[in-house]
């Protein structure tokens, strides 16, 4: 059942989502399309590009990412705090990197830029938009969608109406959502490690880390809200190797005997984490988190159940 994003995302509130955006009419995003033979692989560097920007001008932290062939994931996290101190012309200057003039140079940039400090109330509806999930999905989406269809030589909607969002409520939540996005390309079998997983967050922390880096506590991948996860870098890759290992397709449910110590802090059953992960898929619906989080919420949209609680439940049973 579809149900209005208000209700899932109140405007102006903080919150962590894992997004996935899909194309439409067996639309490319990048890949090779096997009906033609035709390579988009070129277009994972218009994705991640985007990121970067958007996560320098939104008040957001970037968690994790994977580009896909036909879709992408996005945990990201929002902050509307962040916003509120930043100066006006702070908020317009990210606009206008956002939205350049359509004769784009540096002169006429700062005309813009002076053009929305002499419009308090349009610049007050700009602050609130760049702490908005639906305005992050839209500044990401629209352009990509202008490049790629001019490239293809046709029009109409590139990409589907609705993005989806699900709603992470917790440190352990947020760390299965990323484990999942960062294992995308290993559980679709387009990769076999971890640093050869391309376009994805993870492969982006590897090749940017050095042993120091290695011990350092867990932040995001990039973005404007200075948070750590409670674990290291190397903890986290580490957890995201072993997880990697039970979500290959040619070892489906298989258990290593050893797993990291880190993921004690989150999962008291090593074996239910892979379950954890997985569900991020298909498991839950539009809420990730425990059986008393999605109880909550169930009440909140006004519903007597909402998809999850089975596998929270199940998750939540001990030996």
């Amino acid at each position: 059942m579809t149900i209005a994003r208000a209700s899932l995302i109140p405007p102006g509130g903080p919150g962590t989502y894992h997004c996935v955006q899909r194309c439409v009419r067996r639309a490319f995003l990048c890949g090779i399309d096997r009906h033609t033979g035709q390579s988009f692989e070129h277009r994972k560097a218009w994705i991640e590009r985007r990121f970067l920007l958007l996560a320098e001008c939104f008040a957001i932290a970037i968690h994790a990412y994977a580009v896909m062939s036909n879709h992408l994931h996005l945990v990201v996290q929002i902050d509307p705090a962040v916003v509120d101190g930043w100066s006006d012309e702070a908020v317009a200057a990210r606009w206008v990197r956002l939205f350049p003039p359509r004769e784009d140079s540096e002169q006429a940039r700062g005309l813009k830029q002076r053009l929305l400090m002499t419009q308090p109330e349009r610049l007050q509806r700009i602050r609130s938009r760049l702490s908005d999930l639906s305005w992050l999905m839209k500044c990401l989406a629209e352009p990509i969608a202008r490049a790629a269809n001019g490239e293809d030589g046709c029009k109409g909607r590139f990409w589907e109406g609705r993005f989806k969002a699900q709603v992470l409520c917790d440190e352990r939540a947020l760390l299965a959502a990323m484990a999942y996005v960062d294992l995308n390309p290993i559980r679709s079998g387009l990769a076999i490690r971890l640093d050869r997983s391309r376009h994805t967050s993870v492969k982006a922390r590897i090749d940017a880390a050095d042993e120091a880096q290695l011990a350092r506590r867990l932040q995001p991948i990039a973005g404007s809200i200075a948070t750590c996860l409670p674990l290291s870098l190397g903890d986290y890759l580490a957890l995201v190797e072993w997880t990697g290992r039970q979500v290959r397709p040619d070892k489906r449910g298989a258990i290593p005997k050893h797993a990291p110590s880190i993921l004690q802090r989150f999962e008291s059953h090593p074996d239910r984490w892979a379950v954890r992960v997985k569900a991020i898929g298909s498991g839950y619906w539009r809420i990730v988190g425990d059986v008393q989080d999605l109880t909550d919420w169930a009440a909140r949209l006004h519903q007597r159940w909402i998809k999850g609680i089975g596998i929270a439940t199940a998750l939540a049973k001990t030996n």
